[in-house]
């Protein structure tokens, strides 16, 4: 039986966040899920796989249970199948950040950039004036990108803002289109180039998955596989895992 797998971020303010980590574990132990959440004052990023009717129990709760009491009701979700556990254990665990830049200005809960959805990615990308940037890491960059896009060739995230500051110039620079895998990143990278100075932020609603799950690989701009923080590794057009050809019609 495949396992359902849910990718999910909300920048919202949780000042009890160090409160809500036992009974989160609890829940997602009770539902025999298993994968990654993190917890921070700024909000939580994770994603769990399990049975999907036990996915679907704690999606509910996120969003509408007495746990977070409505904080995550805009709760950034992406769903995608795997063929067998891609975690091997259950880890909650308490950040600074849920998404690590060391930029006190950059604050996705007050401003952000233009959310672009899937549809409109390809004519914003195919514009002369638009810069368009890769915001992850040197080595999911290599396994695949947007045609065109610019790698900023850091290790991790939290050397975006050096390359910002040396690279990036908001006189020059003046329309900016910004991708990652889920979108997480491109909020704090989007609301760290507002704070600097920058008059146009656009980033990719709901990141790379999000266009591979709804664009056709004939219309695609995508070419490679998107890294993927689990066993699976890599997916493709249709959020296939690597290797794994889509079903026969009919």
């Amino acid at each position: 039986m495949p396992y359902k797998v849910a990718a999910f971020y909300q920048f919202a303010a949780l000042s009890d966040f160090r409160d809500l980590r036992e009974p989160l574990r609890a829940l997602c132990a009770g539902l025999a899920l298993k994968g990654s959440v993190l917890l921070a004052r700024e909000g939580i990023n994770g994603t769990l796989a399990g049975h999907a009717g036990a996915i679907d129990v704690l999606v509910d709760e996120l969003r509408h249970g007495a746990l977070f009491r409505g904080r995550l009701n805009s709760l950034e979700l992406k769903f995608s199948a795997a063929s067998k556990m891609p975690f091997q254990r259950l880890k909650v665990r308490l950040k600074k950040e849920i998404v690590t830049l060391g930029d006190d200005a950059a604050d996705p809960t007050r401003r952000v950039g233009i959310y672009v959805e899937p549809a409109e990615w390809n004519a914003l990308i195919a514009s002369p004036d638009t810069l368009l940037l890769d915001t992850r890491n040197a080595f999911e960059v290599a396994m695949g990108s947007f045609e065109g896009a610019v790698d900023p060739d850091i290790a991790s995230f939290g050397q975006f803002k050096a390359f910002a500051a040396e690279k990036l110039d908001p006189t020059r620079h003046r329309k900016i289109a910004m991708f990652c895998t889920g979108g997480i990143r491109c909020e704090k990278a989007s609301a760290h180039l507002l704070a600097h100075g920058f008059a146009e932020v656009y980033h990719l609603k709901g990141g790379i998955l999000k266009y591979l799950e709804q664009i056709a690989e004939s219309d695609s701009r995508w070419r490679g596989e998107c890294f993927v923080f689990d066993e699976r590794v890599a997916l493709g057009h249709g959020l296939r895992e690597r290797g794994k050809e889509p079903p026969a019609d009919g």
